[in-house]
């Protein structure tokens, strides 16, 4: 019995190695599951190319005043806000020093005159003496210029205390037109050298739409200004649209935003500074174009593409598309397809190119109509 014993343990080992060898071994990936997706033909349609763009409404003009002298902010007469007149005070500064220079001019204007009163009085009278021959024609010239020189001293006294009294002036701030105040920068008590913004008034007047617009869709933008209707602005809350009339484009990007600013003239409508808009921008229908979800569409390192179902094989590949702009809800499709390709519409941040997928397939209704109920039998 040994014997037969020790004649089977090769047999049986030879039996089951390679069974053991095999479970050791490295399993296969398990194949990838098939995703469903939704697809959509591809088909030539109309598109409107619309575009819309948060804007604000700003005064033509609006100026930031500001004192012609240095000096400290004693008051301020208006808050933001508040609609001002032509001349009105708005703020005032300190005078008292200005007062003083004011009042020195003018002391310097009355010695200036007496000083050219008495070399007036001493010419004349060298006049008389010279006719008599007391004295020379040379000394008589010397003090007709002494005479010249005391008026044009007047003169510039008189200059200089004009230019006083006007600086005395410049410590009342006053509006150059009506308009209303849409920004305070100084509060009383804040030093201030000339030329400091202290208060911002919007004119009154005209009312311009502004709004930024990024890089590619200047042109754009131009092409609407000259297209009557295809500009408008939609104020915030209201469904209500009125046109525009394109007034002004940069000429340089933003440096920080690299957005173009646009401003559009918006006509007679009574509108407030610092209102919320919208542009809108229409331009007329293009036949022929492509236009998929925006469901559709990947954005994968700065590039545009959507992905092709192959009904032979039913595997996605990506494909490059060239988007001209949105329409609603849909991307309008310059280039890269052709009517007919099978575009995925949804699902498209979970495919890899060469995955097997399926058509989805809505469920359907399986709940039948219940009978009528039977009628209760009469007793």
């Amino acid at each position: 019995m040994p014997h037969l014993l020790r004649l089977a343990s090769p047999l049986l080992l030879a039996t089951l190695l390679p069974a053991l060898l095999s479970g050791c071994g490295k399993q296969p990936p398990a194949p990838e599951p098939e995703r469903a997706v939704r697809t959509q033909l591809v088909g030539a349609g109309m598109a409107n190319a619309k575009h819309e763009y948060a804007a604000e409404v700003k005064a033509r003009v609006e100026s930031k005043l500001s004192f012609r002298v240095g000096g400290k902010l004693a008051s301020r007469d208006v808050n933001l806000g508040d609609a001002v007149k032509p001349g009105q005070v708005l703020a005032r500064l300190d005078a008292q020093d200005l007062k003083l220079a004011e009042a020195a001019a003018s002391a310097a204007v009355a010695a200036a005159r007496t000083n050219r009163d008495q070399a007036g009085q001493d010419y004349k009278r060298f006049v008389d003496l010279q006719r008599q021959g007391f004295i020379s024609a040379a000394e008589l010239e010397r003090r007709d210029s002494a005479f010249k020189a005391s008026q044009a001293q007047l003169e510039q006294a008189k200059a200089q205390a004009d230019v006083q009294a006007n600086q005395a002036a410049y410590a009342q701030l006053r509006a150059d037109g009506a308009g209303v105040v849409t920004a305070v920068s100084a509060e009383p008590g804040q030093v201030l050298s000339a030329g400091t913004p202290v208060i911002t008034v919007a004119m009154d007047g005209p009312r311009d739409v502004v709004f930024s617009v990024p890089e590619d869709q200047v042109e754009r933008v131009k092409a609407a200004g000259a297209l009557p209707g295809a500009l408008k602005l939609r104020l915030w809350g209201s469904d209500k649209t009125a046109p525009l009339t394109l007034r002004e484009v940069a000429g340089a990007a933003d440096p920080v935003t690299r957005t173009f600013l646009i401003k559009a003239d918006a006509g007679k409508l009574a509108l407030a500074p610092g209102q919320s808009a919208t542009a809108v921008l229409e331009l007329p229908a293009t036949p022929g174009v492509i236009k998929l979800p925006l469901s559709a569409v990947l954005q994968q390192s700065g590039k545009t593409s959507v992905w092709v179902l192959d009904g032979a094989s039913m595997t996605v590949k990506p494909v490059s598309v060239m988007v001209a702009g949105a329409d609603g809800n849909e991307v309008v499709i310059a280039g890269g397809l052709t009517p007919g390709q099978e575009v995925v519409t949804a699902g498209v941040h979970v495919l890899n190119p060469g995955q097997k997928v399926k058509r989805y397939v809505p469920p359907r209704a399986t709940t039948a109509a219940a009978p009528p109920a039977a009628p209760a039998a009469s007793r």
